[in-house]
Formats: C-alpha cells, structure tokens, sequence
C-alpha cells in the first residue's frame, strides 16, 4: 500500500483543487482538460456519470500533455477496470465496498476512497489506506466535521468533495488533514458549453493557489 499511497499523494499534491467534471460530450473533453492544465490543475478527475465519461478519459489520458485524469464516481469492480482500461492514473470512489477494495488490492493503480463517518475511516485505516476522500463534504459536516477527526484519526488525510466552492475552499485547505479538495466549479457546464477555455483556464488559474 506504501507505493500506491505515495503515488495517490504525489498526484493530490499537484494543486490545491481537483476539478470534478462531468462530461456529456467527449468531444468536450481535450479542449476542456487542456484549458485546466493551462491554468495549473494537471490532475482531473472525471466522473463515470455520462455515457461519454469513458471515451473521455481515454481522449484526456492520450492527448493533453501534462495531465493526469482519474475517473471519479466508480462504484464497482467492473467500473474500475474499465476506468484503468481507459487509462485512469487513479481511482475515486464516493463510499467504499468490500469488492472495490478487492479490485484496487489487485491493481497498480491507486484508490481515493470514500468515507463520510469515524467508522468508515477506521475501517479503511484497517485496510490500509492513508488517503480518503470525504464525500458529500458540506451535507456530512463540513470543515468543522474534519477538523474534530483531525486529532483522534491523526495521520489520515483527506480530499473533501461535495458542496465546495471558491467560497468555502479555503476553510477545508486551512485543516490539517486536509491535502486537496475536489470541486466542479472550476468548469460550469455554461462555460464547457460556449467552448469558453479562456474563460475556465482563469477559474483554474484562480483556484491553483488558493492557500488555506
């Protein structure tokens, strides 16, 4: 798990958000992902929720120079491996299962996976994992929620997601156990939708250096 670990870290560790992108069109997605890397997010992650999320991963993973894409929303063994197949560096799910862990034992590539209780993070820490992602972040406690795992969970770090804007970024960025944050608003479907890459290369270049 070591290597896999530092793998996942060195990956999270690029920038202070991760864009979370749903893509329904794949034709959309190496304009879109290059407009993020120009901005200073090189690692993407895009979600498994369109019929287009495959064939856009595979796009991103052959054609931007400088990214790294993950595919987000895998709920199961087969997502994974079609995710990997496509040329995902790295898995996120947004809970875990005891066939989701059995399927990133088995692979080189790394799993973010999702928890939202002490509990599940105990039960990941069994299994080995260090990084999780916490999912949905503002619905399950928000910054706050974190901040009080931070001393009895010490040494578990996180990437909360879900209700995370430019607003309230920097109250999770600030914790810490908190090493990224995933977020959508650094590609709202208007923009993708009008073909305005300048327009999501500044949201990026924004959110690449926020501080906590």
């Amino acid at each position: 798990m070591g290597a896999k670990t530092e793998k996942l870290l060195s990956t999270l560790k690029l920038q202070p958000v991760v864009p979370v992108l749903i893509v329904e069109d794949a034709g959309t997605a190496v304009p879109l992902a290059r407009a993020l890397v120009a901005g200073g997010l090189k690692a993407i992650e895009i979600t498994m929720r369109t019929p287009d999320a495959l064939e856009a991963v595979r796009r991103v993973a052959a054609e931007v120079e400088g990214a790294v894409v993950g595919a987000g929303t895998i709920l199961n063994a087969a997502h994974f491996e079609a995710a990997v197949e496509a040329g995902s560096q790295f898995i996120v799910s947004p809970g875990t299962t005891r066939e989701l862990i059995h399927a990133a034992r088995s692979s080189d590539i790394p799993l973010l996976p999702g928890a939202a209780t002490a509990s599940e993070v105990m039960q990941l820490r069994e299994e080995g994992y260090q990084v999780l992602k916490f999912f949905p972040a503002e619905q399950a406690g928000g910054a706050a929620y974190l901040k009080a795992l931070s001393s009895p969970l010490a040494g578990t770090l996180f990437c909360p997601t879900g209700g995370i804007s430019l607003k309230n970024a920097r109250d999770y960025l600030s914790l810490p156990n908190v090493v990224c944050v995933g977020g959508s608003w650094v590609a709202p479907k208007e923009l993708v939708a009008a073909g305005d890459w300048a327009g999501i290369t500044k949201l990026a270049s924004e959110a690449a250096v926020l501080k906590g």
